[in-house]
């Protein structure tokens, strides 16, 4: 497994997140939960970090933007994996983890530019083995919020995990 000492060294830096005790902000009659972490950056408009629905996760469209102050990662490669990072951690947070995501779906504003970042960070997370991969869609759109970059949402399957988060 390849696996960058910055990813690592981010990866750590977010793990005081990981053991945070989720509660959901609100839940649906039909038993959609809401999370918005408080330990975490504030949604940027009217959205939730993620929700879960039964076994599903469902995070929403994560950014290169750094927990610990709000403020954007470095455009490049420090953002990609951050963006990628962010989703991780809230994955971790609800009892999930990369190995159950089911599906990514990733916007970037230049394939050719930053299509080979967004490769090699997956690489660092999901290691050499490519029969691991989660599916991938990437999309190559105009323009992100604030001109960013990168945005990276997932879903994950929670195993029979969901009825409780607090961890």
């Amino acid at each position: 497994m390849h696996v960058h000492f910055s990813c690592i060294t981010g990866l750590l830096a977010q793990l005081s997140l990981t053991y945070a005790k989720l509660e959901p902000n609100y839940t649906s009659p039909s038993g959609v939960q809401i999370f918005n972490p408080s330990n975490f950056f504030s949604a940027t408009g009217p959205w939730s970090m993620m929700s879960i629905a039964g076994d599903t996760l469902y995070i929403s469209g994560m950014r290169g933007i750094y927990p610990s102050n709000s403020t954007l990662a470095p455009v490049g490669l420090t953002r990609m994996r951050q963006a990628f990072q962010n989703m991780a951690a809230l994955a971790e947070m609800a009892g999930s983890d990369t190995n159950s995501c089911v599906r990514l779906v990733v916007y970037v504003t230049d394939m050719f530019r930053y299509r080979p970042m967004c490769n090699q960070v997956q690489v660092e997370l999901w290691g050499d083995d490519p029969s691991r991969y989660p599916p991938r869609t990437i999309i190559e759109v105009d323009r992100l919020n604030d001109d960013d970059i990168v945005e990276v949402e997932g879903t994950f399957y929670m195993g029979g995990l969901a009825k409780d988060h607090s961890h």
